[in-house]
This record gives structure tokens, C-alpha cells and sequence, in this order.
């Protein structure tokens, strides 16, 4: 299915959930803020929330630094 995901069109398989999504983008769940189609997902809902074709996400990743 097609997912917009930073403004990029990406593809992933049929009931990914977005722990999975992450996952797959190497990206660390507890450093990342995302919203999908305009709702800003608590970390609880990263493993329950299924991604549907169409789905737009943003994904915010905070960096450290001194």
C-alpha cells in the first residue's frame, strides 16, 4: 500500500502498524514524535495503530547534542 510519510510517497506492506513502519526505517521508537493523518500518536499507540493506504505521517526525531 502507499503511505506519504515527510512528504515522500513510500510503499509498505497491508496492516503494518507503525512500531513496524519505524522498524523498518532503523528508527528508534522513543525518539521519535509521530503524527498520522493529523493526529499525534501517543508511544502506546505506535504497536495497536495499523497504517492505511493513503496514510500521511509525519515523523519528528528529537537529536541530542551539547
Amino acid at each position: 500500500m502507499k503511505i506519504l510519510c515527510n512528504g515522500e510517497a513510500q510503499e509498505t506492506p497491508s496492516g503494518t502498524r507503525v512500531a513496524d513502519y519505524l522498524s523498518q526505517l532503523g528508527l528508534d521508537a522513543s525518539s521519535v514524535v509521530v503524527e498520522c493523518d493529523g493526529k499525534i500518536l501517543t508511544r502506546e499507540e505506535y504497536a495497536s495503530h495499523v497504517l492505511q493506504d493513503g496514510s500521511v505521517l509525519e515523523l519528528i526525531r528529537f537529536v541530542g547534542g551539547g
